[in-house]
């Protein structure tokens, strides 16, 4: 199995699957981590509010994830929706992530055992 620090994440705008090779010891064989799930706030009294929270929520998300990939060098980044590109864009504007090989794909909603399948094959592990 490769040396690279490996890692994929399915992702939709509530929740993300992430799966990996490493943690900060070793990289040997793939493996679960703890779901990632975002803050989705409701009720708020104006829209410029709900626009703030919702920025914020998702800088949390994104945060959240990003404490999972630390030392990534491939990642493999797919879901629904358009939350995976913007993911993809944040990494790219973020120095300690900019220089991950990142690649994009297109998924509906799968468990965490169907995902970490799909990782190893997308990596021939």
């Amino acid at each position: 199995m490769s040396e690279k620090k490996l890692a994929g994440i399915w992702m939709d705008s509530e929740s993300a699957i992430v799966v990996k090779n490493h943690d900060i010891e070793s990289s040997f064989m793939f493996f679960l981590c703890d779901p990632v799930k975002r803050e989705v706030q409701h009720g708020n009294s104006s829209e410029k509010n709900a626009n703030n929270v919702e920025q914020t929520n998702t800088a949390k998300y994104f945060k959240d994830l990003e404490h999972l990939i630390t030392n990534t060098v491939e990642l493999y980044l797919t879901g629904t929706g358009t939350i995976q590109e913007q993911f993809k864009n944040h990494l790219a504007e973020t120095p300690q992530f900019k220089n991950v090989k990142v690649t994009l794909g297109t998924d509906q909603k799968m468990s965490g055992e169907q995902f970490l399948e799909e990782v190893k094959n997308h990596f021939n592990a």
